[in-house]
């Protein structure tokens, strides 16, 4: 397999520099997702992994051996692209197998490679058939087939299911991550939506602007944001975040009213961002006054949009709610629930890592 190390990669374009010096390590058989809004850098740092970019400075490396100078057939890398690149006029067998052809391997070797690739993936009645002729996931699994006959140190995906509607995204999620579990081939992944982070990734890369903004597992990300970027990035619906001052040890906002203690080691009279994520509200006899602005159930859950002074909360429960539009509530936020970052820089009062 193959440990990826990436020290002080840059990257420009003329005098515009899109990647600042990222520096990022990943182990063997692990699955990395780089996330972030579009422009943020990830999918031109995974094109310079894969040597279809030319870095501006630093040093990629597979298994401790730098591969900035080699051309992308020689990374021993596979990549699989968002339109799948598949050849119109070759069968889901001769695309699959294209590859090791121009490698000059023998057919034997490359039938028994693709009839292989075909069981992992459910292509073997589809091998005689041309891209034309399947769904977009089967597109999908060929092109992920030609990447897994390589056999490669790593395999870069650069937004694959982002041509797929939204069930079938689910799917192919699933089998993307239970295909690296049986094959443990180090992945990096690129993709904009958090949601396949969350459920697909070993560690997440959060990207900003060409800057790496946090580095974590998951869980990790979703309950110590370092930001207020990753901590609205990360989770759907997005963390809550108020305006508030410290004052005595607690958070008031805007209106006076106490949203609950200060969390980190913020001095009394200082500007911060309070954040909360919308499960860990809870509605009560006593606390902030907010007014219900909009309800809309989802079958398992029920997500409130409630308003209070200028801010708008949004607050999910799996509670049937009794409340109406228009009608006055309260609500809390556990001690331990909330978030301090400060109103300047955005970064974490609460989580002590640092964006890079």
């Amino acid at each position: 397999m193959g440990s990826v190390a990436l020290r002080n990669i840059r990257k420009s374009y003329g005098a515009v520099e899109v990647l600042h010096g990222i520096d990022l390590d990943i182990q063997d058989g692990e699955f990395t997702v780089l996330v972030g809004p579009s422009g943020c850098g990830k999918s031109t740092l995974l094109r310079s992994i894969a040597g279809l970019e030319t870095i501006s400075g630093g040093d990629i490396a597979i298994d401790d051996a730098v591969i900035n100078t080699l051309v992308p057939k020689d990374r021993d890398i596979a990549m699989v692209f968002q339109n799948y690149a598949l050849y119109p006029h070759m069968t889901v067998a001769k695309n699959m197998g294209f590859s090791l052809r121009l490698a000059r391997q023998s057919q034997a070797e490359i039938d028994r490679k693709v009839k292989a690739a075909a069981e992992i993936l459910d292509l073997t009645a589809l091998l005689d058939r041309y891209p034309r002729q399947l769904s977009g996931g089967q597109r999908q699994r060929v092109a992920m087939g030609r990447a897994i006959v390589r056999d490669p140190k790593v395999f870069l995906f650069d937004e694959p299911l982002s041509n797929l509607d939204a069930k079938l995204r689910v799917q192919m999620r699933s089998e993307i991550k239970e295909l690296h579990q049986r094959l443990k081939t180090t992945t990096i992944y690129v993709t904009h939506d958090q949601i396949e982070a969350m459920t697909m990734a070993d560690k997440i890369v959060v990207m900003r602007g060409g800057h790496v903004e946090q580095i974590g597992t998951p869980l990790e990300l979703y309950d110590t944001p370092a930001s207020v970027f990753v901590a609205g990035f990360i989770g759907s619906p997005s963390m809550n975040f108020v305006a508030a001052s410290a004052e005595g040890g607690m958070l008031r906002i805007a209106s006076g009213e106490v949203l609950g203690p200060v969390t980190g080691d913020v001095s009394s009279g200082r500007e911060v961002i309070a954040g909360f994520r919308p499960e860990d509200i809870r509605l009560s006899d006593t606390g902030i006054g907010a007014r219900v602005a909009l309800i809309e159930p989802t079958g398992a859950e029920t997500q409130l949009t409630l308003r209070t002074g200028d801010a708008s909360i949004i607050m999910t429960t799996r509670d049937r709610i009794t409340q109406s539009v228009g009608d006055t509530v309260h609500f809390s936020v556990p001690a331990d629930k909330l978030h301090c970052f400060d109103a300047a820089s955005e970064l974490s009062l609460t989580n002590r890592t640092r964006p890079q």
